[in-house]
């Protein structure tokens, strides 16, 4: 089946929201939208809006117009397997003693390691990305350096590779929330293909936004792998459900926003530990005192 996109920015995330639920009006009727952050710190966002049918291109110049947005780009795709394309183009990737490979890889885990199957789907943190690498090796330096964190959270957890990932190292049940259903449904058929059903619980929540999130902290250890913005604003959050001494570890940070997030979790009380760049991403581990 033929798929059409729709793509425009927009200035500010509150114009792009309203300009891709008014798209959802639009006849033919389109499957489904995204608004994404363009991380270049300029406070532009992009609308996607995604189509089995040719659009009215007239209605969408319309409502981009309305909207102040840039004029929609549209486009007709080929159909294409995606995920089976991903599946061919991710190698396994290593991360201290974490291993992560698709099941088309699993006989290539090296003795010893700490093997997560994550296969591509429709959530991020596959593992191949240098801000989930990054979080991953921050982890590997604190299990190497002796500590034990019992209380652990994954807000933003996409796949659950990093609740995943202290599950198997670190005691305890390992809280994964992510505001995407598709996200939560990802995570747990991950938890129960990896074997750790009972040591990873699944939330769809916003943030700490959740009973059980709130219930069950403070937190020893925090996994935020998301982006700037959302970290900033998490900030407060994050220092109230530390607990005194406990540490996250933050990513989805372009190395040029680094000292924004540091600022802004100073600001929360929670000071800077380590920084590490990997490529064009930054992952930061902060301590609450």
């Amino acid at each position: 089946m033929p798929t059409w996109t729709a793509l425009t920015q927009a200035q500010g995330r509150p114009a792009a929201e309203a300009l891709a639920e008014a798209c959802e009006d639009l006849t033919p009727e389109p499957v489904g939208n995204g608004v994404f952050e363009i991380e270049d710190g300029s406070d532009r966002w992009e609308v996607g809006v995604y189509f089995t049918e040719a659009p009215d291109e007239v209605a969408l110049a319309l409502l981009a117009a309305a909207h102040g947005a840039q004029p929609f780009v549209v486009s007709e795709l080929p159909e294409v397997d995606w995920v089976a394309h991903v599946r061919r183009e991710l190698s396994p990737v290593e991360a201290g003693r974490f291993f992560v490979h698709g099941s088309h890889d699993a006989d290539k885990v090296p003795e010893g390691a700490e093997a997560l199957c994550i296969e591509a789907a429709m959530a991020f943190g596959t593992g191949h990305h240098d801000t989930t690498r990054g979080c991953l090796l921050a982890l590997d330096r604190m299990i190497s350096a002796g500590e034990t964190p019992h209380r652990i959270a994954d807000i933003g957890c996409g796949t659950a590779v990093l609740a995943m990932a202290a599950a198997r190292v670190l005691p305890g049940v390992v809280l994964a929330s992510d505001i995407d259903p598709v996200a939560v449904e990802t995570a747990q058929a991950n938890v129960l293909a990896n074997g750790l059903a009972g040591r990873v619980e699944c939330l769809l929540a916003e943030g700490f936004g959740h009973p059980l999130l709130h219930d069950a902290g403070p937190y020893d250890l925090v996994f935020a792998n998301i982006l700037k913005q959302p970290l900033i604003e998490l900030a407060p959050d994050m220092a109230r459900h530390l607990a005194p001494g406990g540490q996250a570890i933050l990513s989805g940070i372009l190395t040029a926003q680094g000292d924004e997030v540091v600022a802004a979790y100073d600001r929360a009380g929670i000071a800077l530990v380590r920084r590490d760049d990997l490529g064009d991403w930054t992952t930061l581990v902060v301590r609450k005192p």
